[in-house]
């Protein structure tokens, strides 16, 4: 066959029947993928303004799951689109190294095959084992995201550890510590003992569980804890500075007796305290709580640390050393109690503080660690701090978040935002570029000349180095033309529980480094939940694999079952017969595809809209028109449910049910379905890439249609008289198609109507032949005015009343009984539902859903109820 372009011109027999994704799709995606139009440099046409989305870079230890899938398909739905806006659309790809968890990840493997720590390999060896298994997963994760069709241009793919994101990770840490925002000091940090590293305060998770509330007698006090082993490094106790039940020990150093341990306390008075909880005294443990830490910077108090950073008790907790957490404060307790200082002991929920990467419960610890001032003045920000401007961005509208409710918990994060700490102490991830020299220290972005200089052992929190995703991937800090031309970019999409991990990073990062917004919207999607609403998770074996769906369903049928039904913030459903119907969907598309393509004479792409000739005509080119305006406005506004639920109402509804029916009894059709078609595939494309290139492949194109211009609505003011005027012709069709089923007359069965129209009955003259093609009727008459045929079914629209005498055709007598009989039956009925939601005791007490669906049954009822009074007047 001969080739035209990228294509194989097809013949009307070489079209199957089914549509069987898993022949095609990858023979697609490398047609893409030769094209080079995912690179925006190379795409057709001049284009002047730029579109670009920085992918949120997938960690480089796992596989695409259902998140991911759905992150994908919208910023490949949103890409398509701008890409046939005429727009230089960019899609930057790429992966995160992800420190702690590919670490982690890496560990466990080492010691279920070897039997090994990272230890025993050293940390030369064991970064090579990382770098060995993140390649082989980097490369499996970039074949999953090609398997959802995603159109990314992989010429400009990155990894936080590419050498020129490297240099800007250093770059940006010397430009902060230079300014006097990255500083070294001892705070207090989360600190997770497995782990043996520091977390962010967004990196702790919360765990509810049972718990206890310790009150211990306290010298002349009774303090209340839920961690009674932190005591023993009290070196303080708080009061209110207003509760008088305690003024005569404000000031005082006190002696506490701990049972088979004795403290030294000072009497302080904060305001912090609340008199009315507990006994409204509380002990001050400055090493291992952060807001005590704070009251002993105050006072002036000395720290002492109990608990280590292996999770056990330091030598000043005396007899308790060496013990687990867990250990102590069960013996303590104990000698507690044998001592008589437990007052009471209360069980309680309580909150614990765990490690988002494994669980384990986090302590707080004073360490040295390396900090980013939030709350520094900054000069070029006219001494705002870096936090002040990154909110300032949102609320002057610079960055507009969507869903717009965001905008609250965004402002609400960043007011309550603490100094970042950005030290981590694990081995894989970008080094600290400090070096130190005896008291000498070094910051720089490579190691400094002489001998003795040692580099700082930890590696950044990598929150740090994706914070400079948009900007570091684009060339920063040379001032490089992708930067000049794709930043700020246009669009961030992620899942809204990464609005504080990284959204936030990033505006701080950008507005401080860079002086720019590092994009203009933010478009927050929901969480995928099981069918059941319940999260996916092994143990509940709930979860979908996009892989497996795709290699059942297809990659279009997945995606399309991941954004219609959605909304933008809202976590949404899925469920594999979701999915199937999809499929079912992207199925039908190709047979009404294949019916044009195989009634048409001679296949090809029609862009310009051909003249109607009949009524049908006007009316299906006016849906398409509005329809494309109604999808153009929509995608643009990031309303992809609203949008792709109008296309899929058009295709099975207008297109199929009606218009590809009126095509087999009017003839001369072939510009208008090719123009239709056309048209179509360029709506679907962005939802559904793969069929509507493999069609689009059928048409004879010369080009992909990934780059073919997006359709113009030409909507026109008379086209609302088309639409009205062809609803009425669609209602008379619907009307005798209805009346025949619920007589149960054959289908095959020609009828005579007679239909009465005082205002439009010139109109259902000229559409005579097609309303007899397509209610199967023998005769028609259409009269302005008239008497209704005796023995007759009838339905009266606004417009027409509708009979179709049924003489001969029905026992009469019989079916008036059995009408008769329905109409009964059913009126009992409605009467019932009006009863019972006219109790007020039922309606105060029943769950909405379960009143919604009443009402619904109720209008339902009562709709069918009139049909059937309807029919019996018509056959009296």
């Amino acid at each position: 066959m001969p080739k035209i372009g990228y294509y194989v011109v097809m013949t009307q027999q070489d079209i199957p029947k089914a549509y069987e994704p898993k022949k095609v799709e990858d023979s697609i995606y490398q047609r893409w993928e030769e094209s080079g139009f995912f690179n925006p440099d190379k795409l057709p046409g001049q284009r002047q303004r730029a579109f670009t989305i920085s992918m949120p870079p997938p960690n480089a230890t796992g596989i695409l799951h259902i998140g991911h899938a759905v992150m994908l398909a919208v910023q490949d739905l949103v890409i398509r689109f701008q890409r046939m806006n005429g727009k230089k659309a960019l899609w930057l790809p790429g992966s995160d190294h992800a420190g702690i968890a590919t670490q982690t990840k890496v560990e466990k493997l080492l010691k279920d095959k070897e039997g090994k720590s990272r230890h025993d390999l050293g940390r030369a060896e064991f970064l090579k084992r990382v770098d060995e298994f993140v390649a082989a997963s980097r490369n499996t994760i970039k074949n999953q995201v090609k398997k959802m069709g995603s159109s990314c241009d992989w010429s400009r793919e990155r990894f936080t550890l590419d050498e020129g994101l490297n240099q800007a990770v250093n770059h940006a840490f010397k430009q902060m510590f230079d300014d006097g925002l990255i500083y070294r000091g001892d705070r207090i940090v989360n600190w997770c003992p497995r782990c043996s590293s520091t977390l962010a305060d967004d990196e702790v998770e919360y765990q509810n569980q049972q718990g206890k509330f310790y009150y211990i007698k306290y010298g002349p006090f009774v303090v209340a804890t839920t961690r009674p082993e932190t005591k023993i490094g009290d070196t303080a106790v708080a009061v209110n500075p207003n509760d008088q039940r305690y003024q005569q020990y404000l000031g005082q150093d006190l002696a506490i007796n701990l049972g088979k341990i004795n403290i030294k306390v000072k009497v302080i008075a904060d305001e912090s305290v609340d008199p009315e909880f507990g006994t409204g005294t509380v002990g001050v443990t400055p090493a291992h709580s952060l807001v005590d830490f704070a009251m002993a910077q105050k006072n002036n108090l000395p720290i002492i640390q109990v608990i280590g950073p292996d999770g056990k008790m330091t030598d000043q907790a005396g007899v308790y050393a060496g013990l687990t957490v867990e250990d102590c404060r069960s013996r303590f307790v104990k000698d507690l109690t044998d001592a008589g200082l437990i007052d009471k002991i209360e069980e309680i929920d309580n909150n614990l503080s765990i490690c988002y990467r494994c669980g384990h419960v986090i302590e707080p610890l004073i360490s040295k660690q390396w900090f980013i001032d939030v709350n520094k003045p900054v000069k070029k920000f006219n001494g705002q701090s870096i936090k002040q401007r990154a909110l300032g961005v949102v609320t002057d509208g610079d960055i507009k978040i969507i869903p717009e409710r965001f905008n609250k918990i965004y402002y609400h994060w960043l007011e309550n935002l603490r100094d970042w700490c950005i030290s981590r102490q694990i081995w894989y991830g970008h080094r600290i570029p400090v070096w130190y020299r005896g008291e000498e220290i070094y910051v720089g972005q490579a190691a400094p000349t002489g001998e003795g200089w040692q580099q700082d052992p930890d590696t950044l929190d990598t929150w740090f180095s994706s914070g400079l995703w948009t900007f570091s991937t684009l060339g920063w800090p040379q001032s490089s033309k992708d930067l000049k031309t794709f930043h700020p970019t246009s669009l961030m999409e992620t899942a809204y529980d990464i609005l504080f991990f990284w959204v936030a990073r990033m505006i701080i990062m950008s507005t401080y480094l860079v002086e720019q917004i590092p994009f203009r919207e933010v478009y927050l999607h929901g969480l995928i939940r099981d069918e059941q609403g319940r999260k996916m998770s092994k143990s509940l074996e709930n979860i979908i694999d996009p892989l497996d769906t795709i290699a059942k369903y297809g990659a279009d049928a997945t995606r399309l079952s991941l954004v219609i039904g959605t909304a933008p913030g809202n976590d949404s459903n899925i469920s594999e017969a979701k999915i199937e119907g999809y499929r079912n969907f992207v199925n039908k598309l190709w047979n009404i595809s294949r019916y044009i393509l195989m009634k048409v004479k001679s296949p090809k792409v029609v862009d310009r809209a051909p003249k109607a000739k009949t009524l049908a005509d006007q009316w299906i080119l006016a849906e398409l028109h509005q329809l494309t305006d109604f999808v153009t406005k929509n995608l643009e506004q990031y309303n992809f449910s609203l949008a792709g639920e109008k296309i899929y109402e058009f295709t099975w509804s207008n297109l199929a049910d009606w218009y590809v029916e009126i095509t087999k009894s009017e003839d001369d059709k072939d510009e208008i379905l090719l123009y239709i078609l056309t048209q179509l595939l360029k709506l679907w494309h962005p939802f559904t890439p793969f069929v509507t290139e493999e069609i689009w492949q059928k048409l004879n194109a010369k080009e992909l249609l990934m780059v073919q211009s997006w359709p113009q609505a030409k909507v026109k003011i008379a086209e609302k008289d088309v639409l009205s005027d062809f609803q009425l012709v669609k209602d008379i069709v619907t009307a005798i198609r209805n009346l025949r089923t619920e007589s149960k007359l054959p289908p095959a069965q020609r009828l005579r109507a007679v239909i009465i129209s005082p205002t439009k009955h010139q109109l259902i003259s000229q559409q005579s032949v097609l309303i007899k093609n397509l209610a199967r009727l023998e005769e028609l008459v259409v009269l302005s005015k008239g008497t209704k045929p005796s023995e007759s079914l009838s339905a009266i629209l606004t417009q027409a009343e509708i009979y179709l005498p049924v003489s001969g055709m029905l026992d009469i007598v019989k079916e008036t009984k059995r009408l008769e009989q329905e109409a009964d039956r059913i009126a009992e009925f409605v009467t019932h539902l009006e009863q019972k939601l006219s109790n007020e005791h039922f309606v105060e007490r029943a769950p909405k859903d379960i009143i919604a669906n009443e009402k619904i049954k109720l209008v339902q009822n009562q709709e069918r109820l009139a049909k059937i009074r309807q029919q019996l007047e018509g056959l009296q």
